[in-house]
């Protein structure tokens, strides 16, 4: 899986930055080179969906702590500040498996990548 393309990068080095942020990921899905790689296919889209995920976690925690802070205010910044590191840490845990050309595959949103990727 390391292999270099003519632009330089390795496929482990672009599953790695399709994680950076969500753009990557679809420029690495439609580049010549990249998206004939089911590794960096697979990466892009587990990006994608982890992104995806994250964003609607993101905007329910917010909505619990909207209605949370009149009740117990403290503990909802206790929750939100562990999910967000929990997310953190998911995907530095991605990003780090995908450098060392591992398909590491999320619970659900790894099942969901392979049926994308076409693995």
């Amino acid at each position: 899986m390391t292999e270099s393309t003519p632009t330089g990068i390795s496929d482990n080095g672009a599953g790695a930055l399709s994680y950076m942020t969500i753009i990557p990921a679809i420029v690495f899905l439609v580049m010549p080179p990249y998206n004939a790689s089911a590794y960096v296919r697979f990466h892009c889209w587990q990006s994608i969906f982890l992104f995806i995920a994250a964003i609607v976690l993101m905007v329910a925690l917010g909505i619990f702590t909207l209605v949370g802070l009149f009740f117990v205010p403290f503990l909802m910044l206790i929750i939100r500040a562990v999910v967000y590191l929990a997310l953190f840490a998911l995907w530095l845990v991605c990003v780090l498996q995908a450098l060392n050309g591992k398909r590491f595959k999320l619970p659900v949103i790894g099942a969901l990548a392979e049926k994308q990727a076409g693995i």
